[in-house]
């Protein structure tokens, strides 16, 4: 089948999907919104803002205009913050050809609706394009270098699951399938909020021990949530789960870390998102964890306390003494 592919958001990631799918020889369409980001690749091959060094295959159009992209694409992929989803979606839902395969890389929690990505989609489109979810441990610069990456993409019907995967999966990026479309998009995004706790707690020096326990029990949190919401539990412990909470909460990479980092070494939030180009997703996601959390009655005490470091200027100093004078449990309990 021939494939015409569109890529939604020429950020660091969709610049190194296009970068991966571009360099197998397929034609990509790039939908960049920045006019300074178009024209740098569109006239140097470059995306020296969000993907520096990283040469991208001619087989990359990029264009500023979502009929453009979208109108001929029968695969879809999209690469935009989770809160600007609706907007730029509902505008091209006109564009978008019945039976497109829509493939959510995003990893957020829509503000007001408590949505995943998928879910603002499904609002959106309806079931009259097929959904899937690629998420799992993967830095852009590192699979624009070619760096062996393994990922997890969870769609909704077997057949779907292997021609995405034929199509995603190259000699350094190998790609598993699963069918847990919720579990997939909840470990994406909450994994953010608990990287922020990593951070926080390597800013204020606190070793590897504390970040051990913040990883493990932020896991249990993040299984808490997915479980009550209709998620397989086991997607928590794979490469979505598990594997992409190690990545954003350890590598020198991870945004969201280094909000933490930054916050735990003194640096207020309004300075830190300031000097940031990119997104870092944890932060907006950590006010919808919270209130997911207490929608669906799961117990999450650091997701509470990055909220309350976030948005109600509880010290990082205090939020760890709180955590840490919590009354003694079974680890199991819940």
């Amino acid at each position: 089948m021939s494939k015409t592919i569109s890529i939604i958001g020429a950020g660091a990631w969709g610049t190194a999907l296009a970068h991966l799918l571009g360099s197998k020889g397929l034609p990509v369409k790039l939908w960049v919104r920045e006019s300074d980001v178009f024209l740098q690749i569109h006239d140097t091959g470059y995306n020296k803002t969000y993907l520096p060094g990283i040469r991208l295959p001619s087989t990359i159009t990029p264009t500023s205009s979502l009929e453009e992209a979208l109108s001929t694409a029968n695969i879809i992929i999209g690469v935009i913050p989770t809160q600007f989803i609706r907007s730029v979606f509902g505008k091209a839902g006109s564009f978008i050809a019945n039976k497109a395969t829509l493939v959510n890389a995003s990893k957020g929690i829509e503000k007001k609706t408590l949505l995943t990505a998928s879910g603002v989609f499904k609002e959106l489109l309806g079931e009259r394009v097929k959904h899937a979810v690629l998420s799992g441990p993967s830095f852009a610069k590192e699979v624009s270098s070619k760096i062996p990456t393994a990922v997890s993409l969870a769609t909704e019907s077997e057949s779907e699951a292997g021609r995405l995967q034929r199509l995603f999966t190259t000699p350094y990026f190998r790609v598993y399938t699963n069918s847990d479309l919720v579990g997939a998009e909840l470990g994406g995004a909450l994994k953010n909020v608990i990287a922020i706790a990593a951070g926080i707690s390597d800013g204020l020096g606190l070793g590897h021990s504390s970040r051990a326990a913040l990883i493990t029990r932020g896991l249990a949190e993040m299984t808490r949530i997915g479980v009550a919401l209709g998620a397989d539990q086991r997607t928590f412990s794979g490469l979505s789960g598990l594997g992409d909470l190690v990545l954003t909460c350890t590598g020198e990479l991870s945004r969201n870390r280094t909000v933490g980092f930054k916050l735990g070494s003194g640096i207020k939030l309004k300075d830190i998102l300031n000097g940031m180009k990119t997104v870092a997703e944890g932060v907006e996601t950590s006010r919808s964890a919270y209130e997911l959390s207490k929608k669906v009655g799961a117990e999450t005490p650091i997701i509470t306390e990055i909220y309350k470091v976030l948005y109600q200027r509880k010290s990082p100093v205090s939020a760890v003494k709180h955590l840490m004078a919590r009354p003694p449990k079974s680890e199991f309990h819940g």
